[in-house]
């Protein structure tokens, strides 16, 4: 019974997404807070990620499979920020990189958070397939 629970909420989920953008391109008000309720959705989500992959890295002491995983929690660190830069500018319209750095500098930064995000994952899962080939 909760795995059909589930999955309904899986699938209902995106079309409920779906609902919202379409009441949103045709410039309706009416959902304007609902499309913030299901940004601002995410995070707890990523709260929850960083604390669970923090707390794998460290039950994991090390080696090769914690290196991988502290790699990993530090990736959603940076994306976690990333996503919480997103809401903000979403919300608030108020870019933090363009606005302290500038057009040219703040979008470089957001690149730069792009590649450390994935670069981190990357690697981290990377160290994580090295050591289970063993």
């Amino acid at each position: 019974m909760k795995k059909n629970i589930f999955l309904s909420a899986l699938f209902l989920f995106p079309i409920s997404q779906e609902i919202v953008a379409q009441d949103h391109s045709t410039h309706s008000n009416s959902n304007l807070g609902a499309e913030q309720i299901f940004g601002l959705l995410e995070m707890p989500f990523l709260a929850i990620a960083l604390t669970f992959s923090f707390l794998t890295a460290t039950r994991l002491r090390g080696g090769k499979f914690g290196s991988g995983m502290t790699l990993l929690a530090w990736g959603f660190v940076v994306m976690a920020l990333g996503h919480l830069h997103m809401q903000i500018a979403h919300i608030f319209d108020y870019n933090i990189f363009k606005n302290i750095f500038g057009d040219t500098i703040g979008n470089y930064i957001w690149f730069i958070a792009l590649i450390l995000t994935w670069g981190l994952s990357a690697l981290g899962f990377y160290k994580i397939y090295k050591a289970s080939k063993i």
